[in-house]
């Protein structure tokens, strides 16, 4: 475990030097990971796929990707497509971080929705989306091929200036 008053995090772009740690962190994080060439594909070839990572630096340490989130911008819909923090990292407000920036960004790139697939055992992430204003709006059976688990379909709905302002950073 990770000394949290030790941890300063930064978000930014994804980029090529990240894409092991990346599926790194994906394969720590899911039972169904996604391949490794999926998420160069997404930083290379997806129009549109936007990628950033959450990095940390401890005292005497080399720079650390600790997260990350993909996001695909449809028009005005911003589809949240993964997103995972290293476990060791976890409970520090570095998804939220995350969300925030995706969500933000997507605005400015005309979102005016967002959405994504959640598992329905998956109640911390359910937490956090809610305390974003996401709501289940559906649900997508045997979604989660490693065990057939169903997907909630979380939309949220809305996102404008005052959205922003009543989210904060």
């Amino acid at each position: 475990m990770v000394d949290s008053l030790a941890v300063r995090i930064t978000i930014r772009p994804m980029v090529a030097d990240d894409l092991e740690r990346v599926h790194e962190i994906d394969e720590l994080s899911f039972s169904a990971p996604w391949p490794a060439s999926s998420y160069r594909f997404e930083l290379f070839e997806n129009p549109a796929g936007r990628l950033w990572v959450a990095e940390t630096q401890l005292a005497g340490e080399e720079k650390k990707v600790v997260g990350m989130i993909v996001v695909w911008l449809l028009v005005d819909e911003t589809h949240i497509a993964s997103i995972a923090v290293h476990p060791d990292y976890r409970g520090r407000g570095i998804g939220r971080k995350l969300l925030v920036t995706a969500l933000k960004a997507s605005f400015g790139w005309g979102a005016r929705m967002a959405t994504l697939e959640v598992r329905g055992s998956n109640l911390v992430a359910q937490t956090m989306y809610r305390d974003f204003g996401f709501e289940i709006v559906g649900r997508r059976p045997r979604y989660y091929v490693d065990n057939n688990e169903d997907a909630l379909i979380m939309s949220l709905n809305d996102m404008d200036e005052e959205y922003f302002e009543w989210l904060g950073d």
